[in-house]
């Protein structure tokens, strides 16, 4: 009887991992709308944390701040309960990215720069798999522009996590970085190696600072005009030679001549 207990309890185990499973990657109904409405939740979070980033917390932004990880800290655990190589993503970049937007949400860093280290949540849902194939599937404007609009989140969320790094560093040393937007400003004119030069980061580590973030921006601004003058491409990969871009009228692979069939409605 108690292996019996034991067996229907492994059943029922497997049976919800399955149902998270189908939930998260397949392409049902139900499974595209929960997506979508994770990702409405992280564009509302991201806006919650700008908006809040520049006005003094009190005990209810402390709450809606620990909700917003509690949620997340659920999507995470779901995630990894269905994960086949638990291993293999742990060791991945953005796994680890996402641990601490979620901890900067759980620990008490309002009021300190590390509440931008929150800004890596979106990066790591523009990377999440099934949601990319469905975007891509659902919306044309996506697909065309894929890697303007992952260019793009990968510069904001740079901003605000060095952003952070300047106020956190900076503040109660530099008397030029009294708040958040003076260190948003020196971050922008550094970013853009504008240089206005009426805030300086001190010592060694502001100036290394300054540095990484001189090299980083205009690595991520070239990237940026890279994909803008790119030709347009569209993702979809050729079944022989695996070529993933294409003309959105390409009829046959440039690789090697096979047959492509690119979803097109007709419109440039």
């Amino acid at each position: 009887m108690a292996v019996d207990a034991v067996d229907l309890d492994t059943r029922r185990d497997r049976t919800a991992i399955e149902r998270l499973r189908e939930l998260y990657t397949s392409q049902t109904p139900a499974s595209r709308r929960f997506r979508y409405a994770l990702m409405a939740f992280e564009v509302l979070a991201l806006v919650y944390v700008i908006l809040t980033s520049f006005i003094t917390h009190d005990l209810l932004l402390e709450i809606i701040d620990v909700s917003i990880g509690v949620a997340m800290l659920a999507d995470f655990a779901a995630r990894m309960a269905i994960s086949r190589h638990r291993g293999v993503e742990l060791l991945r970049v953005t796994t680890w990215t996402d641990i601490v937007a979620i901890a900067s949400f759980l620990l008490p860093l309002s009021g300190t720069g590390g509440a931008f280290l929150r800004a890596l949540r979106i990066v790591r849902l523009l990377t999440w798999g099934p949601l990319e194939v469905q975007l891509r599937r659902d919306s044309r404007t996506f697909s065309r522009n894929e890697d303007l609009i992952k260019a793009l989140v990968n510069l904001l969320a740079f901003v605000f996590v060095m952003t952070g790094l300047v106020f956190e560093t900076q503040h109660g040393l530099n008397a030029q970085i009294a708040n958040y937007v003076d260190a948003l400003y020196f971050t922008i004119a550094t970013l853009t190696t504008t240089g206005f030069g009426d805030i300086v980061l001190t010592g060694p580590g502001g100036r290394l600072l300054s540095i990484v973030m001189m090299l980083s921006g205009i690595t991520l601004f070239l990237r940026l005009a890279q994909v803008l003058f790119r030709p347009v491409k569209v993702r979809h990969p050729c079944p022989s030679c695996g070529l993933q871009r294409h003309e959105p009228d390409a009829v046959h692979c440039k690789a090697c001549g096979t047959l492509l069939c690119i979803p097109f409605d007709g419109h440039s």
